[in-house]
């Protein structure tokens, strides 16, 4: 069984096509349409390396970091934001909140599996 990757972002495409792309190389994949919707699935099941976007509604993705950075489970869980956003105080905020890395939208679907495979080592 492949490692599994909680996606989160609030466009239902860009969630489809990140798991079309991480499922392809043998990932398994959990879908949230924003922060407060991950939260509860990454406490339901534990999840290797979690993908979000950094605007969403109800949560925002530096408040999920945040808040999955309190659980234990989550200390070490690699985080990485997948936006629009490239502003370098965003960067800085982001790594700040435990961010593990940053890929900026529209992504190269191979770029994604080669960061996600060098981020679990696998």
């Amino acid at each position: 069984m492949g490692k599994t990757i909680l996606t989160v972002d609030d466009s239902a495409s860009i969630r489809q096509l990140v798991k079309l792309t991480l499922a392809e190389t043998g990932f398994e994949v959990c879908e949230a349409e924003d922060g407060r919707d991950a939260l509860a699935k990454a406490s339901a099941v534990p999840v290797h390396m979690v993908i979000t976007d950094l605007n969403m509604p109800n949560m925002d993705g530096l408040s999920l970091i945040r808040e999955l950075r309190k659980l234990p489970a989550y200390q070490g869980v690699p985080i990485l934001f997948l936006t629009t956003e490239s502003d370098d105080g965003r960067k800085q905020e982001a790594k700040a909140a435990g961010a593990t890395g940053w890929i900026t939208k529209p992504f190269n679907k191979d770029q994604l599996v080669a960061v996600v495979h060098k981020v679990l080592g696998t």
